[in-house]
């Protein structure tokens, strides 16, 4: 997980707020990795998710001084902040349809020893690999511990429409990760 330091968080942040140039490059540095992570979870390219991250440390530059050390670790603020920006950005490109979810019908397990045997970056490729409204709702559900009601009310659909998509997910990724395993057979 990542490690937090408050003492330097708040150096850090005070910096930022000053418009100090060497803080906000340390800050962008010290966060790229895990929030350029996070993008590649919501997009299907790596170009989309380098505009998510620049638009998003846009985000957190501009905002600095609504941060709250006694509302939200740094990270997690500045999560939200990636995260509510990747769904701006899918949400300007593509329409999330209601779909009519009356019941979830068989939600398929995927086995944690299917799991076990790819790497992460293939997992994250799998994951790119679903629709983009199926990915989103997979992601913030599975990745991001949202719920449903949370995901709809984010994403402007219903809640059955957000559990249709994470069982979509489940479907296509369990099938997926058969046919990587038949392939290594």
């Amino acid at each position: 997980m990542f490690l937090i330091n408050r003492e330097e968080d708040i150096v850090l942040v005070e910096g930022c707020q000053r418009n100090n140039r060497k803080a906000q490059e340390q800050l962008y540095k010290q966060f790229y990795g895990v929030m350029h992570a996070i993008c590649l979870r919501y997009t299907q390219h790596s170009e989309d998710a380098l505009e998510v991250l620049q638009m998003g440390f846009l985000k957190v530059f501009k905002n600095i001084d609504r941060f709250q050390f006694n509302k939200a670790s740094l990270y997690t603020w500045i999560r939200t902040i990636m995260v509510n920006t990747a769904i701006d950005f899918l949400r300007q490109r593509q329409h999330f349809q209601d779909i009519d979810a009356t019941s979830q019908l068989n939600v398929p397990e995927v086995q944690s020893e299917a799991l076990s045997r790819l790497s992460t970056i293939e997992i994250l490729k799998l994951v790119q690999e679903l629709p983009p409204a199926t990915q989103t709702v997979f992601n913030l559900y599975v990745m991001d511990g949202y719920m449903h009601k949370e995901i709809a009310d984010l994403l402007h659909i219903s809640e059955g429409t957000s559990k249709w998509h994470l069982s979509e997910a489940r479907r296509l990724l369990q099938k997926r990760i058969y046919s990587l395993k038949a392939k290594a057979v």
